[in-house]
């Protein structure tokens, strides 16, 4: 189930960018809730290791 997460946080960053550098005024509240989940989950699992 971690290494899940983790994955869904890699691949939630690289959307990120992808919506940055793409498409900033489309997207681009939607990505940063999604960025800030992501580092949410990256954090939550290098606390519980």
């Amino acid at each position: 189930m971690g290494n899940l997460l983790y994955i869904i946080a890699v691949v939630l960053v690289i959307f990120w960018l992808i919506g940055f550098l793409g498409f900033p005024d489309a997207v681009g509240g939607l990505i940063h809730i999604l960025l800030v989940i992501a580092i949410i989950v990256v954090l939550l699992r290098l606390i519980r290791g």
